[in-house]
């Protein structure tokens, strides 16, 4: 019952975001909204970390299976690929980078801060 109650957290949660996707006219995924709900909550302690941690520590672990559909559809997409692989690749490293940068500062900045309270 334990899991139930936990997943059914986290879908209200994603559900929530998928409105505020559908209300606001921002061009922002509803996932990036539900994190934001997720992160609010666990914040201002409304929902406390045990109330999703079994689930979502699932969720984390089978996180890369995920990806195998999208791995499939570049495959098929090759033709249309080849032509820009270069770029792409570029583009992917500096990204992948940028956010490795921005958050490992906003983490030390974030650690750092709740250091010193």
């Amino acid at each position: 019952m334990k899991y139930i109650k936990e997943l059914t957290i986290i879908i209200f949660i994603s559900f929530a975001g998928e409105i505020f996707n559908q209300l606001l006219p921002f061009p922002i995924p509803a996932s990036i909204y539900g994190l934001f709900i997720m992160l609010l909550l666990l914040s201002s302690k409304i929902l406390k970390v045990e109330q999703v941690r079994t689930v979502s520590g699932f969720l984390i672990e089978v996180m890369p299976i995920m990806f195998i559909p999208s791995v499939a559809g570049l495959i098929n997409s090759w033709a249309l690929i080849s032509s820009i692989w270069l770029k792409l690749l570029v583009y992917t490293l500096v990204s992948t980078i940028a956010v490795m940068t921005v958050t490992g500062l906003t983490t030390d900045f974030v650690i750092g801060r709740g250091q010193e309270k």
